[in-house]
């Protein structure tokens, strides 16, 4: 099973297709939206993870591709900065895989990167701008 968390950019003349579905039907692909801005007559943004055979993954890509839709591999991660961090818990309310907790007793945010999913909630939801994306090494395909 190949796995690999994707940002898919769609054009405003595709956002009302159901491009993706296809996916599992024609690619006997599973997938897990993370996070997703699609609205009538803009441009889509879809985050999702996309599981299955490495031929499966391959062949669904170059589909999206051929569709008009911006593939980009979701190679980023999300920091947090501890100086910054205060604690608050704002962010863990958002975190919709559980790697930003609270540690109880001590009332401390936990951040475990290995269940971030990248969706960038917590971002946002950061009252200090402590959470941060960084990118890693090629982000594209």
């Amino acid at each position: 099973m190949f796995s690999k968390i994707l940002i898919l950019r769609f054009p405003k003349t595709e956002v009302q297709k159901p491009i993706v579905c296809y996916l599992a039907k024609d690619y006997d692909l599973t997938f897990n939206i993370l996070n997703a801005t699609i609205l009538p007559r803009k441009e889509g943004v879809m985050v999702l993870e996309l599981s299955g055979t490495r031929k499966n993954f391959k062949e669904g890509v170059e589909y999206l591709k051929t569709q008009g839709v911006q593939v980009q591999n979701a190679a980023q991660k999300v920091k947090r900065n501890q100086k910054k961090c205060t604690h608050c818990g704002a962010c863990t309310a958002v975190c919709p895989t559980g790697a930003l907790s609270i540690v109880r007793p001590e009332m401390s945010v936990s951040f475990e990167e290995a269940k971030c999913s990248v969706c960038e909630l917590c971002v946002p939801a950061c009252p200090t701008r402590a959470m941060d994306v960084r990118p890693m090494n090629d982000t594209f395909f």
